[in-house]
């Protein structure tokens, strides 16, 4: 399995290194790809796109073309992780004009909504599909304001939702990348048909 990490910002080593334990959880071979130019997306089968600052991300995947290329792995049904600012840019609405956002997620998202650095925190959240709570990250996080008729929430909290579902994009306001728990990732990515797929031959800011 080609596993590609937007590398343009944000937690790119612990990405891959949570996607090869997940991996190796269905005893599936991967290569993990880091994607900072155009021309590679097309050949990843999974897809991540970490934090980090989301207005920069968004530049830099529209500058260097990816931008187009992701919108093409979704339309194709394949899947793909966002994580706290990735999910911002992966949203249909970041209310930011200066984030140009993906529109692969039909998700209203309210920037920094938990607060700044000093507001992060750690909580265990009950997530769909999880036996057991999952110790979740936030920091500088995001909130999921509003949900599209086909976007399945997956968990919450305070109230809101933090982690939701839309055919083959999961997204996150939390790091699931910061734990040793790769159920997030398993979830995202191998799940369904994913979950038994053959290896491949191989190959103030938001958080």
């Amino acid at each position: 399995m080609n596993v590609g990490v937007i590398a343009v910002q944000g937690d790119v080593s612990e990405h891959a290194e949570a996607v090869r334990r997940a991996a190796a959880g269905h005893d599936v071979a991967v290569e993990v790809t880091e994607i900072r130019d155009a021309g590679l997306v097309p050949d990843c089968d999974v897809l991540l796109m970490p934090g980090g600052e989301s207005t920069t991300i968004s530049r830099l995947l529209r500058q260097e073309g990816i931008d187009e290329e992701i919108r093409a792995h979704v339309a194709a049904g394949k899947p793909l992780l966002a994580t706290c600012a990735g999910l911002i840019v992966a949203s249909d609405d970041a209310k930011d004009d200066r984030v140009a956002t993906l529109d692969v997620l039909d998700v209203t998202v309210d920037r920094n909504a938990f607060g700044r650095q000093a507001d992060s925190f750690e909580a265990p959240l009950d997530v769909t599909e999880l036996d057991e709570p999952f110790h979740a990250v936030f920091i500088r996080a995001p909130v999921i304001d509003d949900v599209g008729d086909g976007v399945e929430v997956l968990a919450e909290w305070d109230g809101d939702p933090v982690a939701v579902r839309q055919g083959p994009v999961v997204a996150t306001s939390f790091h699931p990348e910061l734990t040793p728990d790769s159920r997030v990732h398993d979830l995202a990515l191998f799940a369904g048909s994913h979950a038994d797929a053959p290896a491949a031959d191989g190959g103030e800011a938001d958080a």
